[in-house]
């Protein structure tokens, strides 16, 4: 290694992370990975910090807030920021809970072998959004479109196939509004499951899903149909 490389290496952390949050996040992966020292960078609290700052001036304090899903640290705030700005569509909006929601909701449905059964993971949205002061309209409609956000990020992959057939054939519970299934939901559960993994069925079980998406859903898309 030259001297140049030595003396680059030996650069303080906190110039280094003036340099590092300016780099494409998409590369912030390869750059921990370089050094231990860089690696350790991105494992503390301070970039995250200092990059919540820069992004995000109005949300350098930390929120504290009511309900089951938790606020977290830097990183996991970095993360809910972002996910509320690029990933989930809010008219423009930055909605530090929003991301939350949507990272809670994510993990639960990618991560876990045996999810909550989907009126749990609905219900647990709408309790975080109520608690925090959203009317039950507005907790109903984001709760909705987290779902369908993270619905549409999923990896086309045997667990995802396996998860969107457990959630389509999960039986109805009777729940008062708002925590009832939406039907925009199920519909695009339902859609997944015959347009993208329609090859992944057994013929048995193809018309088996087909006929409960017949009872929630009149007409059914010709684009459905077929096995």
């Amino acid at each position: 290694m030259d001297t140049n490389s030595d003396n680059f290496y030996n650069i303080p952390d906190h110039l280094l992370i003036e340099i590092f949050v300016r780099v494409p996040i998409p590369d912030w992966v390869q750059i921990s990975c370089v050094c231990k020292q860089w690696a350790s960078i991105f494992r503390a609290e301070c970039l995250w910090q200092f990059a919540i700052a820069r992004s995000w001036p109005s949300a350098v304090l930390r929120k504290r807030w009511p309900g089951p899903i938790p606020g977290g640290l830097a990183k996991r705030r970095y993360m809910a920021l972002y996910a509320s700005e690029h990933v989930i569509t809010l008219d423009g909006e930055v909605d530090e809970l929003v991301g939350h929601a949507y990272l809670f909701l994510k993990e639960q449905l990618e991560l876990s072998n045996m999810p909550p059964p989907s009126s749990i993971l609905h219900g647990t949205l709408i309790d975080q959004f109520i608690a925090c002061g959203r009317s039950r309209d507005n907790a109903y409609e984001l709760a909705s479109q987290i779902w369908l956000t993270v619905l549409n990020n999923l990896e086309e992959n045997e667990h995802t196939f396996a998860l969107l057939k457990r959630l389509a054939l999960e039986g109805n519970f009777f729940l008062p509004y708002p925590y009832s299934r939406s039907d925009k939901v199920l519909w695009r559960v339902f859609e997944k499951l015959f347009t993208d993994f329609r090859d992944c069925f057994t013929r048995v079980d193809y018309y088996d899903a087909l006929a409960y998406a017949k009872t929630r859903f009149q007409p059914i898309p010709s684009t459905w149909l077929g096995h």
